[in-house]
């Protein structure tokens, strides 16, 4: 029987424990649309509480809960504000312009941006040429960037000033936990500062699907009805938040190992001669690294790492991306990191 492969594309690849599942099939369900699921009620209560907000919203997926923030908050035409390389301008198929008409504008470096770069970015509204705008959105952690983690102290800033400029703020804190376990901080403090924030349930977590979002309760309830203009309003969709109730219980302080086993790639990979990477900024689970002058292109080491059994993501032509997870434990990651040291060289 062939090995099985070391998957490393992403957090999202992660298959529910036994124990989820028994909890899956055990979930007690309703009609979710009418409100009426105990389940998906009984998560989005526990995620308010876990950010500190008045209310929260269950979406099949990160992506539509981000779409479901453009909606709320903005209007076609809009700008909204976002840190390099972020999430809903890279990875969601141009949806935001799709689906809610909205332009982005990227400032900082490195996914993250400092408040006074932000003001200096702002468009005023009822200007005859320029976009408005109304939005601030920020990743943490920052995805392309390698897992970054924002100082809450800048996090802070940027929230003040957007509500002293007259934008919204939304944190796409898909792997928010991840940020908060790295440096011990509580996800609440880390929200406070946005008028809402995302929660994913399908990366560290381990759940098969969805995100919540948390903010205002009447932010939240003019969310349902864009949630039913995407297609997100489903029926006995309990089943898939009990996966997310599991996760909280169990599957949050073991995000730390996931954020161990990704060092132990980092620092594998730095030895490598070709490679790139800033140790310093690996805190979480996500390793980017870049390949110098001599050294394979990504799309080869991918293919390279594959014929090993390792599963990587090219997220450049010469940027790999390497993401721990629940489904792969320490040996895997060291098995792993050799693989990916060979096959870069």
């Amino acid at each position: 029987m062939a090995t099985a492969a070391i998957d490393l594309r992403s957090d999202t690849v992660t298959h529910p424990t036994d124990a989820m599942r028994r909890a899956m099939a055990q979930a007690p369900v309703g009609d979710d649309q009418f409100g009426e699921d105990p389940t998906v009620n009984l998560l989005q209560e526990r995620v308010a509480a876990l950010l500190g907000k008045e209310a929260a919203l269950w979406a099949p997926s990160g992506h539509m809960a981000n779409q479901l923030a453009l909606r709320t908050f903005t209007q076609p035409g809009d700008e909204v504000i976002v840190g390099r390389e972020t999430h809903a301008v890279w990875h969601e198929t141009g949806a935001g312009a799709a689906n809610a008409g909205v332009q982005f504008s990227e400032i900082g470096t490195d996914g993250t941006f400092t408040a006074d770069e932000l003001v200096a970015a702002i468009k005023p509204r009822g200007h005859v040429i320029l976009p408005p705008s109304t939005l601030v959105e920020v990743e943490n952690t920052h995805n392309r960037a390698g897992g970054t983690v924002w100082d809450p102290a800048e996090l802070a800033r940027v929230g003040a000033a957007a509500r002293e400029h007259g934008l919204a703020s939304y944190l796409d804190g898909a792997r928010l936990l991840n940020a908060a376990v790295a440096r011990g901080d509580d996800p609440a403090a880390l929200a406070a500062p946005f008028d809402l924030v995302t929660i994913a349930m399908s990366k560290g977590l381990g759940a098969p699907a969805g995100s919540v979002l948390a903010g205002r309760a009447d932010d939240i309830a003019r969310m349902v009805r864009q949630r039913r203009m995407l297609g997100g309003a489903l029926r006995q969709a309990g089943i898939l938040a009990a996966g997310g109730i599991h996760g909280l219980d169990h599957h949050v302080p073991r995000l730390a190992d996931d954020h161990a086993n990704a060092r132990i790639i980092g620092e594998r990979l730095a030895q490598a001669p070709g490679v790139r990477i800033d140790l310093g900024r690996l805190e979480t689970n996500i390793v980017v690294f870049h390949l110098g002058e001599g050294a394979p292109d990504a799309a080869e080491v991918v293919r390279r790492a594959g014929e090993h059994g390792v599963l990587v993501l090219a997220f450049a032509a010469r940027t790999v991306r390497a993401v721990t997870h629940l489904d792969v434990d320490r040996a895997a990651c060291e098995r792993a990191a050799d693989v990916l040291a060979d096959a870069t060289s």
